[in-house]
């Protein structure tokens, strides 16, 4: 497979000549490869339209992220998608992290923009529909929540009773949470995928999609804590009264995907967030 995939790179530019060494693909399933070129690059290998999608919201999150870090796009050809290779050795700083992942979803808050995205993703390997929406609660229901909901109970992952309360929530939004003009978010923003560089913290695999800002915030809460000085910069004294209720929102579509994807052992995290939903 290596040397396959090493010709493959070199009939595709001759400068994508090197050793190539396997590293992990993540949740998402690709293989994945650091490439040990003049320049080093990583390269990844997946169905097309799943790396279409990547390299479409890298492209997004380029141009509007100021200051994080994204990987440049080198060249895209069907089920290879070859990347700049980011340097790790930079501090761990969290103060600066939600300070640029701020002032991205200031930057790209556009109240002529409807909620969603104008393609589909993956979030992970589960597919991501964003057909857009102009209300933000209908969106998180009819994008977001209720078809993981019919997905899972399709599996046998949820019994009657939770997803009745997780179909409450997602059909009463409008009761509490107000609409909002949408920002771009990352979309799959877990510890996993905020890199440390010299240059600043970076932002990778993205499954991009306009929304409210704070589902990116409360995905990083929910796998991997970034520290009080990330929520203090990122909130910059404006964080909503309403935030437990709110984050516990944002938190169930993760949840409810960790769940179709990885089974039974992440259905108390559903119904944990959605007791605190409902709990008010």
């Amino acid at each position: 497979m290596t040397q396959t995939l090493a010709q493959r790179l070199a009939e595709l530019d001759d400068a994508f000549r090197g050793d190539l060494t396997p590293l992990s693909g993540g949740d998402s399933g690709a293989g994945v490869w650091r490439l040990a070129a003049a320049t080093p690059l990583i390269v990844k290998c997946d169905r097309p339209e799943r790396l279409a999608g990547e390299a479409d919201g890298l492209a997004a999150l380029a141009a509007a992220a100021e200051a994080l870090v994204v990987p440049r796009v080198v060249a895209l050809a069907g089920d290879l998608l070859v990347m700049e290779a980011l340097d790790v050795s930079g501090p761990r700083d969290g103060a600066r992290l939600g300070e640029g992942l701020r002032l991205l979803h200031a930057a790209t808050r556009d109240p002529d923009a409807d909620h969603g995205w104008a393609r589909d993703n993956a979030c992970g390997l589960t597919p991501q529909p964003n057909a857009t929406l102009a209300d933000g609660r209908a969106f998180q229901r009819e994008r977001r929540l209720l078809p993981l909901v019919r997905a899972c109970r399709d599996r046998d992952l949820l019994d009657a009773a939770l997803a009745t309360r997780v179909e409450r929530i997602a059909t009463t939004l409008e009761s509490w949470l107000v609409d909002r003009p949408p920002s771009l978010v990352h979309g799959d923003l877990w510890s996993g995928n905020v890199l440390f560089t010299p240059r600043g913290p970076a932002i990778i695999d993205p499954a991009v999609y306009r929304h409210y800002p704070e589902v990116d915030v409360a995905m990083l809460s929910l796998f991997g804590d970034p520290g009080a000085a990330f929520h203090e910069a990122y909130w910059d004294g404006r964080r909503p009264a309403d935030w437990p209720r709110r984050e516990a929102l944002f938190q169930l579509y993760p949840l409810l995907n960790h769940l179709y994807l990885f089974g039974a052992g992440y259905r108390d995290g559903v119904a944990r967030a959605a007791a605190r939903v409902l709990a008010g």
